[in-house]
């Protein structure tokens, strides 16, 4: 049976497809990557496998909708705070690197599931796309904003600087729930601090 386009999707049930990807998070937390079923989900769901079927092809199906809901998410706040910002141009985008990893890692803590979802998108081949595409856009939105203050520096050194400091900023934001011996406070302000640095290295 042809799966339905997701317009189609979102337009026919959205509340059911958002109340599965809402419980497939929270047991995701609870029984991790390897022991979730679509029989467990649609159980604690309340709906018939067919209800799931209609939405989702399997779990991975449904891990990855939950991976790009959390990445869109966090990548709305992203667009958020260059707005936020732009008028106070690189340095002030350096400056205030701290505002939005607060604002990704509460993103994150909101969301059923959500750190979990995070770690399951490091842990199988099938999911890591979701987690690249994502990190690849924020890495574009950043270098479109930052290369007018920088027009001495080659884009695609801008591009580089900008792809490491996303990368290392969503591992430092993940040491928030794996590593119990720094403080929170401690590992967001020095990854923001690190971030500021490497950024306003780009300044002449």
């Amino acid at each position: 049976m042809a799966r339905p386009k997701a317009k189609e999707k979102a337009a026919r049930g959205p509340s059911t497809r958002e109340r599965l990807l809402d419980t497939a998070g929270l047991l995701l937390a609870e029984v991790g990557m390897e022991r979730i079923s679509t029989n467990m989900i649609c159980e604690r769901a309340g709906v018939t496998p067919p209800a799931l079927y209609y939405y989702f092809a399997d779990k991975f199906d449904i891990i990855i909708a939950l991976g790009e809901r959390l990445m869109d998410r966090q990548n709305e706040a992203l667009v958020r705070w260059l707005d936020r910002h732009a008028s106070g141009g690189l340095r002030a985008y350096a400056e205030n690197t701290e505002e939005l990893l607060r604002e990704t890692a509460e993103i994150t803590e909101a969301e059923p599931g959500g750190v979990w979802i995070e770690r399951a998108l490091h842990s199988s081949p099938r999911l890591e796309h979701v987690r690249i595409e994502s990190h690849r856009f924020v890495t574009g939105k950043l270098t479109d904003a930052f290369a007018p203050f920088v027009p001495s520096r080659p884009r695609d050194l801008i591009w580089l600087r900008v792809r490491m400091l996303v990368e290392f900023g969503y591992v430092a934001t993940e040491m928030l729930h794996a590593e119990s011996g720094i403080a929170r406070e401690a590992v967001l302000a020095e990854t923001a601090r690190m971030q500021m640095l490497a950024t306003l290295d780009l300044l002449d």
